[in-house]
């Protein structure tokens, strides 16, 4: 989840929406009654000390928004519709940290005797932590733009950057020094999700993968995200080297020093203070 801690829930059940999707060209001609389940995860707290709307997510607003969207777009897949409400519905409302949502459809056309199909889905933004770098060209012009374009992305919520430093190459190849950096972001996108989109931010660089530990105008890489453990061909989480990487952690501890390891447990300052001797 985004937060260790417990988050509260605020529920919608059974909101009837007439809309327009489906496969079948009938189905988005003439429309029919979908109904939505919705469990949103805030921190409730403050409204509930308060009293004050302003603090709160005002669940009359969702359903409307709800609706709203749901006749004003329309796909073929139940799972279209989920997969991208869930998104605007998070974007929307900064208060809700994560949702699970659930499109009903009673009136599917299957053919046969059945009580309603459902597709369901739990979405949330998770909390990553990034190494940016650069040692060719306008070094700080390119990690600006990548930050520019992070924050662009609706996914994504640029929430800290760290200083840039200068360090000395990482791995014996002779080249220009580096300027490294930190960022904190929040994401809706998945692991291999956001590994793509860095990839892409790269290429706009003109990023090169010619030469191991070689000179690139562009390096972005994910740290940490939320605590999560991940193995995949493309992508190791937390990132496999960062305990040996001095120009890693000093810029991650200025931004997260009390972040800890979810294998080694210890936090980056510690980590920093090991490594440093």
């Amino acid at each position: 989840m985004y937060s260790t801690m417990p988050l509260d829930e605020i529920r919608i059940e059974e909101l009837e929406v007439f809309a327009h999707h489906g496969v079948f060209p009938e189905e988005t001609a003439n429309g029919q009654n979908f109904y939505v389940n919705a469990t949103l995860y805030v921190d409730i707290s403050k409204a509930g000390r308060t009293d004050d709307l302003t603090c709160a997510v005002n669940y009359g607003e969702v359903c409307h928004f709800i609706t709203d969207w749901m006749q004003k777009n329309t796909f073929q897949l139940l799972e279209s519709v989920c997969e991208k409400m869930s998104e605007a519905l998070l974007v929307a409302y900064p208060l809700v940290k994560g949702i699970d949502l659930e499109i009903r459809k009673p009136h599917a056309p299957i053919g046969l005797p059945f009580g309603c199909v459902s597709v369901k889905v739990h979405r949330q933004w998770h909390e990553v932590y990034l190494a940016v770098g650069s040692n060719m060209g306008d070094k700080e012009g390119y990690i600006h733009q990548a930050i520019e374009q992070l924050k662009r992305h609706t996914a994504i919520r640029v929430e800290k950057v760290s200083s840039l430093i200068t360090t000395k190459p990482y791995g014996g190849v002779a080249q220009d020094d580096f300027l490294n950096g930190a960022i904190t972001i929040n994401t809706l996108l998945n692991p291999e999700q956001l590994l793509e989109e860095l990839h892409r931010i790269e290429a706009a660089a003109d990023r090169k993968r010619e030469l191991r530990w070689g000179p690139r105008t562009l390096d972005l890489d994910i740290i940490f995200y939320d605590k999560l453990v991940y193995e995949s061909e493309r992508l190791i989480i937390p990132h496999v080297d960062m305990a040996n990487r001095e120009f890693v952690l000093e810029p991650l501890a200025e931004i997260a020093p009390n972040f800890r390891h979810p294998i080694l447990q210890k936090t980056v300052s510690e980590l920093l203070q090991t490594l440093r001797g």
